[in-house]
């Protein structure tokens, strides 16, 4: 059983920075936060997860199972991530490409404390709670400094960013990922090349202030798992749960901002209208609407807004939402296998689009286009898609981060390498200044 506290806090936004300022001093931190982000489906402005009291750490093999047991047998809150290669698990395919950032496959935690903002109000959740260790731990979270600095940024030398995949390969590679689209193997897929820096030293916390700073997306993320790291601005959630409800917000369609307003209303308006972005929108709200129908009840898939444009502080994103209902007997992470990995970083046909992925990247995916978040002890569940993140090994200290695009028939080379760029604009700032 859970000690539970309501606390209201008048300063909400310096009480999340002391938050995770204090959340610190734990090897196992899920930070998630909306950024007060106004969204039709939100159960919560920001949530911090800390300190486990059980643990599943495992690789692809049997993990569905695995985490299915875990979480039927806690009957409690867990908090963790699901990477890219858990596709092994689901289908017959596997992942031989370079990994240097060494993440388990699956990683979840129990936490020992649990803290729920909506609005002013946090709701303190702890396990095996002694005395007024809820007071105790409120009072020294509102007194640490919210903007203190432990050490600078990164090291004394500048980062050296480096490209897995150069310029001229990248368009080769796209090149045959066309290939496979002319000749009817696949509809669409997600292409996607890392960026890198190694013998590197940074502080993960400045580092994701500043990433959140830049972007301000509503499913941002901060994981701390010992010595690894995730920094995310991802604006995309990839699956949610709650009741007998569930929601899948695929993006796929991207345009760049403009500081001139007029400039920016015409970005906006040519991303509602392309053809090429909407095409890639459908095919992927397609392929949701296949994936939810494996658990749905039948009929009840809908899809209740197709190809709306939403703007971001660096982009511009198309955004559909698609919703089924669910029975209450169907395990939740029975609901997640069936939609896993999520259609917009795959493509269509999935397994084909997966196939051909694998043989064209040069990196091993990980959590990256994977997703972070949290099942609830009743089974409900809300997880973004790992993008727009940092993922940092301090035992190797290696940094990496990856973006990727849709290719479709419609698609050009270098407008492609060009959207690679911008969306890997704010990664880029924050890790080189």
């Amino acid at each position: 059983m859970r000690t539970s506290r309501a606390i209201y806090v008048e300063k909400i936004d310096t009480f999340k920075n002391q938050l995770l300022v204090w959340a610190q001093q734990f090897s196992d931190v899920v930070w998630l936060d909306s950024n007060s982000y106004i969204q039709d489906y939100s159960s919560y402005d920001a949530v911090l997860a800390v300190e486990a009291f059980s643990v599943i750490d495992t690789n692809f093999h049997q993990a569905f199972d695995q985490l299915k047991a875990y979480h039927t047998h806690t009957k409690d809150w867990i908090f963790g991530f699901l990477t890219y290669d858990l596709k092994n698990d689901i289908e017959d395919v596997t992942s031989a490409n370079f990994d240097a950032l060494k993440f388990p496959d699956l990683y979840f935690f129990q936490p020992k404390r649990l803290f729920l903002i909506k609005g002013n109000t946090v709701e303190a959740h702890y396990l095996e709670c002694i005395d007024d260790e809820v007071g105790d731990d409120v009072k020294a979270i509102k007194g640490i400094n919210p903007l203190s600095k432990s050490t600078k940024v990164h090291g004394k030398e500048d980062i050296k960013i480096k490209l897995r995949i150069h310029k001229d390969a990248y368009f080769e590679k796209v090149n045959k990922m066309l290939g496979h689209i002319h000749r009817g193997d696949i509809y669409e897929a997600n292409f996607c090349q890392e960026f890198y820096a190694e013998d590197t030293q940074i502080n993960p916390l400045e580092t994701y202030r500043k990433l959140n700073e830049i972007s301000k997306p509503p499913f941002a993320s901060f994981i701390k798992l010992g010595e690894k790291y995730v920094l995310s601005a991802s604006p995309e959630r990839y699956l949610k749960k709650d009741g007998g409800k569930v929601i899948s917000q695929p993006i796929k369609g991207t345009a760049k901002r403009s500081d001139n307003l007029h400039e920016d209303a015409l970005f906006n308006t040519a991303l509602a209208t392309d053809i090429k972005e909407r095409s890639e929108n459908i095919m992927i709200v397609d392929l949701v609407r296949n994936d939810l129908s494996k658990t749905a009840i039948k009929g009840s898939v809908k899809v209740e807004e197709l190809c709306k444009v939403y703007t971001f502080n660096q982009v511009h994103q198309m955004i559909s939402t698609v919703s089924a209902e669910v029975d209450p007997s169907t395990h939740p992470v029975d609901i997640i296998e069936s939609t896993f990995p999520m259609g917009s970083m795959t493509g269509a046909p999935k397994i084909s689009a997966m196939q051909i992925i694998e043989a064209l990247e040069e990196t091993r995916r990980g959590v990256y286009s994977g997703a972070i978040g949290y099942l609830t002890p009743i089974g409900n569940f809300d997880f973004n898609v790992v993008i727009r993140s940092i993922l940092y090994n301090a035992n190797n200290r290696y940094v990496s981060y990856s973006v990727g695009g849709a290719i479709t028939s419609k698609s050009d080379p270098l407008k492609e390498y060009e959207e690679c760029l911008v969306k890997a604009k704010a990664m880029r700032t924050v890790l080189e200044n």
